[in-house]
């Protein structure tokens, strides 16, 4: 079975309180800095409680451009506010679980981290045999920490 366990960071110009406050409303649905390639929507609870349920969708071309979409589902399992926060995949075409940190710098900005520690499941296990998802979950969370650091490094202080 392929199994995933990959670290994407980045540093963002904000402060750490700023960019968790991005993250959370992100997996409430905000559409600002992971879109084109994922969407979140709160199924029950809040994203940033123990117990919070989140659906992922991973738009394998980009929102509204067809192609296969990857449709998961997000428990939280564990929060520090405004340090980390702990998924585990419970439905849909992923297992295993992903924590965000943000690490705050001596300098004002943050260091985000998300650690995917999964495996595909169901029909998504015969698409990793042909195609490289670790990759593609990288550079699609390469992406997004790029968008957050360019929505929030504008926003003045």
């Amino acid at each position: 079975m392929t199994t995933y366990d990959l670290i994407d960071e980045a540093t963002i110009d904000a402060p750490a309180d700023t960019v968790w406050s991005a993250l959370v409303a992100e997996f409430r649905g905000a559409r600002k800095w992971w879109v084109p390639a994922n969407t979140f929507t709160t199924l029950s609870g809040a994203p940033d409680a123990v117990g919070g349920r989140v659906g992922v969708t991973v738009h394998t071309k980009g929102v509204d451009k067809g192609g296969p979409k990857l449709r998961f589902t997000a428990r939280t399992i564990a929060v520090e506010p405004g340090r980390r926060l702990k998924v585990a995949y419970v439905e849909g075409v992923f297992r295993g679980t992903s924590t965000f940190s943000l690490d705050p710098l001596a300098d004002g900005r943050t260091r985000i981290s998300m650690h995917f520690d999964g495996s595909p499941h169901g029909w998504l296990k015969l698409l990793a045999k042909v195609a490289d998802l670790g990759a593609e979950h990288s550079k699609g969370t390469l992406a997004a920490f790029v968008s957050l650091d360019r929505q929030l490094s504008a926003v003045p202080r």
